[in-house]
């Protein structure tokens, strides 16, 4: 029996009084799908999900949504006007009895709901938003960004909530992990068209890739019949003027096709140049401790960093990131402890806060008027890398076209303002670069380049991010930092320190028992009071997650067993022993999760 789709688009287009942002574009969500929505920054991927949560009307076509489905949008600048606090707004439209799932959300995203709306930064109102769209529990809901000002342990609880789920989605996002673990279908828009693969974000970049070779091979072969029919035309249309006039608009046809053919935006041309070699020291800490009244940022950490190195720094939002990489810059001074920096440093920072963008700028004054980029004399121009250059040019190496030039930077999207910052930032020289959230709203093809910069790049990095992909391509150290002023440092990128944090928790807890997972008391299925609502949850289902993963590994164990399968069957054996890792390290996880809670409900 055909199902009823979600949502239907049909023969869509959209203009906004210029070049078409999209024409003839239909498309289907049917219950259930979990869709990567990708393109390049200013493609229109946010522009079409507004138009599919009927938020924007398009020229033409029909946007049909079946009697009794509910779509949810989450917002990036959602509107909380007439609302006091971040909770009013996310509890606006629930019934009482659907109240307890704010507050689950609440704790999973990490807002706080009495917040006042006035005082709330851009980040804690969209996770409000995201609080009150999973709160809504539509059957299709649209993410445009969710795990923007999340950090790792929130967007793993939405992960773990999308998975989970029985909705459908689209989803946008330029956290891979994010899109491997959750997509089974893409929507990917290029120059105004919307293809759709039944393979999720894991096979995009193949898929991509592929359909632009095709692309490629196609153009050449109409651009070489072009040549020999316009060759034919000036040798031969004398002596067959009247019998080939249907030739001669073929080739007008051809040439009309051929100029109708929208180029393909190209990559961002970023570029980076290391300054005068530092010495082989860069920055060491010793002892160093800061706190801010009763709250301990850091207690008795050491750390030396030496030239060459590409240091991670990761926790939770408000866990102190910033203010370590404050300290070990010499912005702000230790309560205890000292900091000393190599020789010959020569910094490039990038703030995670755009502070160094002032939004009524025009982008034109931006570079101009910066004193590291500023040309005496030419009002015009702007040094890059020691050699002056138009600003037109320079920002048409980052993607910007002429006439956003003079616009203010307010009127330009995350991505954008992270492009712009990015060209200030490369326009010098530098040997220790530092990036506190550079991948926030940046394309994967952007993101791509600058993982290949930072590779080659002959300096130092210090780099916080919440991207679990970005940090195992880039990272060679990890600073992980837990709270209560504690910071541990591990060798390579997330998912290195995920390793070795198992491991170090393994043998601390080696003698802890397993949960056990026969009949409990009446007394033993009491709910711990020093739970949280989602941790007092998780808790209950624990015991059964584990058993089925037990379950799961004994079935693979088994099968691995025989002897001839490896001959046999190569793709069935290397299948089962992905999974059978796979399994084993949520086991550890899971059994790691249970320990935990049980020592936190028991005080």
């Amino acid at each position: 029996m055909a199902r009823i789709p979600l949502l239907q688009l049909n023969d869509i287009a959209l203009t906004f009084g210029g070049d078409p942002v999209f024409h003839d574009l239909s498309l289907m969500v049917q219950p259930g799908d979990r869709v990567a929505l990708v393109g390049r920054n200013g493609s229109g991927k946010s522009t079409l999900m507004k138009v599919m949560a009927g938020l924007v009307e398009a020229d033409t076509g029909l946007r049909v949504v079946p009697p009794g489905i509910s779509v949810g949008y989450m917002e990036q600048e959602p509107d909380m006007a007439g609302f006091a606090t971040l909770g009013d707004f996310a509890a606006s439209g629930l019934d009482a009895s659907e109240m307890y799932r704010v507050e689950m959300a609440g704790e999973g995203l990490k807002f706080d709901p009495a917040r006042p709306v006035e005082t709330a930064s851009g980040g804690e109102r969209r996770r409000a938003a995201l609080a009150k769209l999973m709160a809504e529990a539509p059957e299709l809901m649209l993410l445009d960004e969710p795990t923007n000002h999340l950090d790792i342990e929130a967007i793993a609880w939405l992960e773990q909530e999308l998975a989970n789920t029985r909705a459908g989605y689209v989803l946008i996002s330029h956290d891979r992990a994010f899109l491997r673990a959750l997509t089974r279908a893409t929507l990917w828009i290029d120059r105004g068209q919307v293809r759709r693969q039944e393979k999720g974000f894991e096979a995009f970049e193949a898929w991509r890739d592929k359909t632009w070779e095709e692309e490629d091979i196609a153009r050449h072969k109409m651009d070489r019949k072009i040549k020999a029919e316009a060759r034919w035309a000036v040798e031969g249309i004398s002596a067959r003027r009247k019998r080939n006039q249907g030739r001669l608009r073929a080739l007008h046809a051809l040439k009309d096709e051929r100029a109708s053919q929208i180029k393909r935006q190209g990559a961002a041309a970023l570029e980076l140049t290391s300054g005068p070699k530092s010495g082989r020291k860069v920055i060491e800490a010793t002892g160093i401790a800061k706190s801010y009244g009763d709250k301990s940022i850091l207690k008795g950490f050491d750390i030396k960093i030496q030239r060459g190195d590409r240091v991670a720094f990761v926790g939770p939002n408000g866990v102190g990131k910033t203010t370590l990489l404050k300290m070990l810059m010499g912005q702000e001074q230790p309560d205890e402890g000292t900091v000393v920096q190599g020789t010959n440093l020569v910094p490039a920072i990038f703030d995670q806060s755009r502070a160094q963008l002032d939004p009524d700028m025009s982008l034109w004054d931006s570079l101009t008027g910066d004193p590291d980029m500023r040309v005496s004399g030419k009002a015009d121009q702007v040094m890059v890398r020691g050699q002056p250059k138009h600003v037109v040019g320079y920002l048409k190496e980052f993607l910007f076209d002429e006439r956003q030039a003079r616009a203010p930077v307010r009127s330009l999207s995350g991505g954008e303002k992270a492009r712009l910052l990015l060209a200030k930032l490369m326009a010098r020289e530098s040997n220790l670069l530092v990036l506190d959230e550079p991948t926030n709203d940046l394309d994967i093809e952007t993101l791509d380049l600058l993982q290949e910069l930072l590779d080659d790049f002959d300096g130092t990095v210090m780099l916080v991010s919440h991207d679990r992909d970005f940090l195992d391509r880039v990272a060679t150290t990890t600073i992980a930092m837990e709270g209560n002023g504690r910071a541990t440092v591990y060798a390579g990128g997330w998912t290195d320190y995920q390793t070795q944090k198992g491991t170090v928790v393994a043998k601390a807890e080696k003698a802890t028992a397993k949960p056990k997972k026969d009949a409990k008391s009446p007394k033993e299925t009491e709910k711990p009071s020093g739970l949280s609502f989602t941790e007092k949850h998780r808790l209950d289902e624990l015991p059964a997650v584990i058993e089925r993963l037990e379950a799961e590994i004994a079935k693979l164990e088994e099968f691995l067993m025989d002897p001839d399968l490896f001959t046999k069957e190569p793709v069935k054996f290397q299948k089962a022993t992905d999974a059978l890792v796979e399994r084993q390290a949520a086991l550890a996880a899971a059994e790691e999760e249970w320990m935990e809670l049980e020592e936190k409900a028991a005080g």
